[in-house]
């Protein structure tokens, strides 16, 4: 009788996914197939652990295997890339509450993965030159497609054995991330002011400096106008200058 490539195939899976709910293929050693499970999980593990570093290093044994098994067992992969592995165990995350663990363990994980995503991600942005950042109030600006602005509700840039928080502070944490012109990936720590000035530039798509510094001002009326400007267009010329925000694209 002819084997049925696909139906071995699916327990093969079924048991490397899942041993104690699925039987081992019957014509294949068992010794075997719990060699080849270990080989196949211990990869993912791995990989997980040097793309999750502060996660691996604030889980004790048990509460990280939970999770790799978990997203082993459960989660469907969309890809065959092993540098897309992080982002699709981000994925499980936020389809499955793993909170009790810890109640930032969502936030975290996207921060750490936030880090590769930038360095891999193939946008290649127009940089600002000495022209563009001497004349930042005429300019049309855009945000940079490798500098992301990002707010968390625990500060997950302090994470780490010795700060596990179970609360959320009352103000969230703002950072920019990007990528700089040598391919290096930055985090940088930020206010809600710029945070806003960045989506304002982002969202409209082709304002000048000036014309973003308005509509931040009119959006923030505790603050003085004047004195809003003037921080507002010293924090344009750093953004430029770190390539945060770029040249808007020509039409």
């Amino acid at each position: 009788m002819a084997v049925d490539f696909k139906v071995k195939q699916a327990e093969f899976a079924a048991y490397i996914r899942d041993p104690l709910a699925s039987p081992a293929p019957a014509d294949v050693d068992p010794e075997r197939m719990a060699v080849y499970r270990e080989l196949f999980f211990n990869n993912i593990d791995g990989f997980l652990s040097s793309n999750f570093p502060v996660l691996r290093k604030i889980c004790d044994d048990q509460q990280w295997q939970t999770l790799s098994q978990a997203f082993f067992k459960n989660h469907r992969c969309q890809t065959p890339y092993f540098s897309e592995i992080a982002e699709e165990f981000l994925t499980y995350l936020q389809q499955h509450d793993h909170g009790d663990i810890f109640p930032f363990l969502l936030e975290l994980a996207h921060y750490e993965w936030v880090e590769m995503a930038l360095a891999i991600a193939q946008a290649e942005p127009r940089y600002a030159d000495a022209a563009l950042i001497a004349g930042l109030p005429h300019q049309q600006l855009s945000l940079s497609p490798v500098a992301w602005p990002l707010v968390y509700r625990y500060p997950v840039q302090r994470i780490g054995p010795d700060y596990l928080p179970q609360q959320p502070p009352a103000e969230p944490t703002c950072l920019i991330v990007y990528r700089d012109q040598d391919y290096q990936v930055h985090f940088l720590l930020s206010s809600p002011v710029t945070y806003r000035l960045l989506q304002i530039i982002a969202e409209h798509g082709a304002l000048n400096g000036a014309q973003s510094l308005q509509l931040l001002a009119a959006e923030f009326p505790q603050f003085d106008s004047v004195m809003l400007t003037e921080q507002g267009s010293k924090t344009l010329i750093d953004m430029a200058e770190k390539g945060i925000i770029v040249p808007a694209a020509k039409l």
